[in-house]
């Protein structure tokens, strides 16, 4: 019993090291994934943001550019030193690995030294032969001759162990090396990272003295941009409950369960509801509405990044992409409507049975209302600004008259 419950433990010791071995491995190779998706931002947003130096930005607009790029770059100093911090702890285990391989393979190779030398005053078959024969029954001479076999096995076994034993020293070795290196590179990146990241802020910093001597005007224009925002939201809103409005009156009851305590529902059809359920079913796999591009805000009510006494609301994302960019839509739908005001810049709103999604600062529309549109199918080109050459996507998705965080919808937002 007692044997029993010793391997046992030996098992259940040796599954969870194995398990945590996979587990470290898991976690590097994930923060790996993470790291080179943030040196692929830092490269978007050094070619998106700031690439056209010719262009004069407002002094707003570039604090709130560096602002995102210092986010991004913290997170990347961040991410890299968990790696490196990572690399320590498996470093240290490896060496003590080492240390351990060592002192076994040294009391392998004494305890094998001497059952050589043993073997060797025993090889004569003629001793091995009086051995038996100077057994005092047929039993004792059996059990000698076990003993003889055994001791050639236990030999030839000990053998194979210090070859297993050193070439798992060996490949301990050369990933001990490997990891080293690693960690050299990561603290180099980490190190140049850092560099950059301290001549951004101070950048940055130059900039918030700038206008924190006209505080009053940069107050003012965060909050006509807020204003000018709220309202586009307002128009978009009032879209969609004319078009919930008419889908109510529009579909009988027999076609479609209508909710009367909800008034800002959209009445579904069969097939209507079927599109709805497609679209919740690819949640977080989505695809961007531009080929390349950043979110450069986010959803949701945030503060300002140089007045944090002054907030955001933001009821979608707002996607820097390159200068004459297409927007494609995200989704199979139809084009719920087109708003074109008079000054400002037109939206395309395409609905996905109860869902909408909008897409907002276009120059030019390839659709019209009413048509079915396939997911990735471009829709429009995306205005860009002549004075600071951004280009920027006001994108939204709506549950009804209900917004939504694209980040939860749409792929690695």
């Amino acid at each position: 019993m007692m044997h029993f419950k010793y391997h046992l433990v030996v098992i259940i010791s040796l599954l969870f090291s194995v398990n945590s071995a996979f587990a470290q491995k898991s976690k590097q190779d994930q923060l790996e994934e993470r790291r080179q998706e943030l040196r692929l931002e830092i490269k978007k947003i050094n070619t998106l943001l700031f690439q056209n130096n010719s262009k004069k930005k407002s002094e707003t607009t570039l604090v709130e550019d560096l602002n995102y790029k210092l986010s991004v770059r913290r997170n990347l100093i961040k991410i890299t030193n968990q790696q490196a911090n990572l690399l320590t702890r498996e470093i240290n285990t490896n060496q003590n690995k080492i240390s351990n391989l060592n002192k076994e393979l040294e009391l392998l190779k004494d305890n094998y030294s001497k059952l050589i030398v043993k073997s060797y005053k025993n090889k004569n078959k003629q001793s091995r032969v009086m051995f038996l024969l100077s057994s005092n029954n047929f039993k004792q001479a059996y059990k000698r001759l076990q003993y003889i076999n055994q001791y050639s096995d236990y030999q030839k076994k000990q053998g194979e162990e210090i070859a297993t034993k050193t070439l798992d020293l060996q490949n301990t070795n050369a990933t001990l090396i490997k990891q080293k290196a690693s960690k050299d590179v990561l603290i180099k990146e980490n190190r140049v990272a850092q560099q950059e990241l301290e001549k951004d802020v101070a950048q940055q910093q130059i900039i918030i003295a700038s206008i924190q001597k006209d505080l009053d005007k940069f107050t003012a224009q965060v909050k006509k941009k807020q204003q000018e925002a709220n309202k586009i939201d307002k128009q978009i809103k009032d879209i969609i409950r004319a078009a919930i409005a008419k889908s109510r009156k529009k579909v009988k009851p027999s076609k479609a369960k209508i909710n009367k305590g909800k008034a800002e529902e959209f009445a579904l059809t069969a097939e209507s509801k079927a599109l709805a359920a497609n679209f919740l079913g690819n949640k977080g796999k989505l695809p961007w509405p531009v080929v390349e591009g950043i979110v450069k805000v986010r959803y949701g009510k945030q503060p300002h990044p140089i007045d944090r006494s002054l907030t955001i609301q933001s009821n979608g994302v707002r996607i820097a992409t390159n200068p004459n960019s297409k927007v494609r839509a995200v989704f199979n739908g139809e084009v719920l409507a087109i708003s074109k005001p008079k000054r400002g810049s037109i939206s395309i709103m395409v609905q996905h049975g109860s869902y909408v999604t909008s897409y907002t600062n276009l120059k030019e529309v390839f659709v019209t209302e009413g048509q079915k549109v396939k997911t990735k199918q471009d829709i429009g080109v995306i205005y860009t600004n002549s004075l600071t050459n951004e280009t920027i996507l006001r994108f939204s998705i709506f549950k009804n008259t209900d917004t939504q965080n694209p980040a939860y919808w749409i792929y690695k937002m």
